[in-house]
């Protein structure tokens, strides 16, 4: 092995997340250690140079490597979007619903993908059934309330339904308030507001994403100028396709210089939004990053992350693949062959666990370990360089919008 990499620079773009960048910190600082133990390298982590990154010193196949990883933050706008009261969270779950039923996205997702389908629908009729069993709960402290009156009163009709009803309607309330206080269990209301940001503007980018992803740049653009002999660029989940948005800027204005940059997306939910009506930017996007070359891309989902569009080309499922298409390189992250029978067991029912599997430690690493991606003496090209995609690639459009930005 010829080493090329000895410096290198990580920009981490999360999903919808939102808890500080520490977490991403530490879970790289545990699992990473994990996995060093596992494949015999090792990894050690201080402190960056800026508020939300973190150094690596990495030894592994003879060569030493540094790299530096920086979270790009947006979990302030996440937090902020995330904000909305009950009342308006139930109004959220009508817009979104309606969105992706009466555009007709919801349908073609099908076609794709059940688990990430499934898991749009899950806190629609998760929240829906919280309400009704609220508002049975509520009706029934009512009939109590009102028969207790009357007994004592039998000429108190009128006051039994009146304080009924105001003592049944607080226990409802009441009991959606507990609903939402547990949601750190069930992540109803997270997934919610997950779907509920992107549908609300059909797909576009509300204007603070916007401008923070024009930060994102650069950012990207800073790193390009260091000494760093690969700038790699992660998008994980919804950070994904703002990624291939922000890269996809670069590389139309001209700031994609010199041609040290690599791209690698994990867990992508592309679909969710590329199928609205009005995602025509990111459908621009995604035909410009399909036909560019200066950008190495390469794709790992799993089909045992239930939360992803596992294994589907988002250029191509998307419906704006262009004539000779040179992304992404989808692959497979094989959870059920490179984690252990017994690890395996233990989180296959942990959806969102599983989500973030891509940053983690694997009991039996094939060519994906994010650890050798990131700190490794390769880069992405030359590590994934001859590797075939995965044959159970999806790549037939599905969308039915395709319009793209003028």
């Amino acid at each position: 092995m010829t080493q090329t990499v000895t410096r290198r620079r990580v920009l981490y773009i999360p999903g919808y997340d939102p808890f500080h960048p520490r977490r991403y910190r530490e879970l790289y600082r545990k699992e990473g250690a994990a996995q060093a133990a596992i494949s015999g390298y090792s990894l050690s982590q201080t402190r960056g140079s800026g508020p939300y990154s973190w150094v690596v010193d990495a030894r592994m196949d003879g060569a030493r490597v540094t790299a530096e990883i920086e979270v790009l933050v947006w979990s302030d706008i996440v937090s902020s979007s995330m904000a909305a009261s009950i009342p308006a969270t139930y109004a959220q779950l009508v817009r979104t619903a309606w969105t992706y039923i009466a555009s007709g996205a919801l349908f073609r997702l099908m076609k794709l993908r059940k688990g990430p389908v499934i898991a749009a629908l899950y806190p629609i009729l998760f929240l829906l059934g919280q309400l009704v069993i609220a508002c049975l709960i509520g009706w029934a402290v009512v009939a109590v309330v009102r028969l207790g009156v009357v007994t004592l009163w039998p000429g108190g009709q009128a006051a039994g339904w009146t304080l009924g009803l105001v003592v049944g309607a607080g226990v409802a309330i009441a009991t959606l308030r507990w609903f939402k206080a547990k949601d750190v269990k069930v992540f109803a209301y997270y997934l919610m507001h997950d779907y509920a940001f992107s549908a609300r503007w059909g797909g576009a980018y509300p204007p603070e994403l916007e401008n923070r992803m024009a930060a994102f740049a650069d950012r990207i653009v800073e790193a390009l100028a260091s000494d760093a002999d690969e700038v790699l660029v992660v998008g994980h989940s919804s950070g994904a396709h703002l990624a291939i948005s922000v890269l996809a800027d670069m590389i139309r204005a001209g700031r994609m210089s010199p041609d040290r940059c690599a791209f690698l997306s994990l867990g992508h939910v592309v679909p969710m939004v590329s199928f609205l009506p009005k995602a025509n930017r990111l459908r621009d996007d995604l035909h410009v990053m399909g036909e560019q070359e200066r950008v190495p891309w390469v794709d790992v989902t799993a089909p045992g992350d239930g939360c992803a569009f596992a294994l589907c080309d988002p250029v191509a499922v998307s419906g704006v693949a262009p004539k000779v298409q040179t992304g992404p390189l989808v692959l497979s992250a094989a959870f059920s062959r490179t984690l252990s029978p017994e690890r395996w067991k233990a989180l296959k029912r942990r959806y969102f666990r599983l989500h973030f599997q891509y940053l983690c430690a694997f009991d039996r690493p094939g060519d994906y370990d994010y650890f050798r991606i990131t700190a490794g003496p390769l880069t992405l090209a030359e590590r994934f360089a001859g590797r075939a995609p995965s044959p159970s690639a999806l790549r037939s459009p599905v969308n039915r919008y395709t319009d793209r930005a003028a």
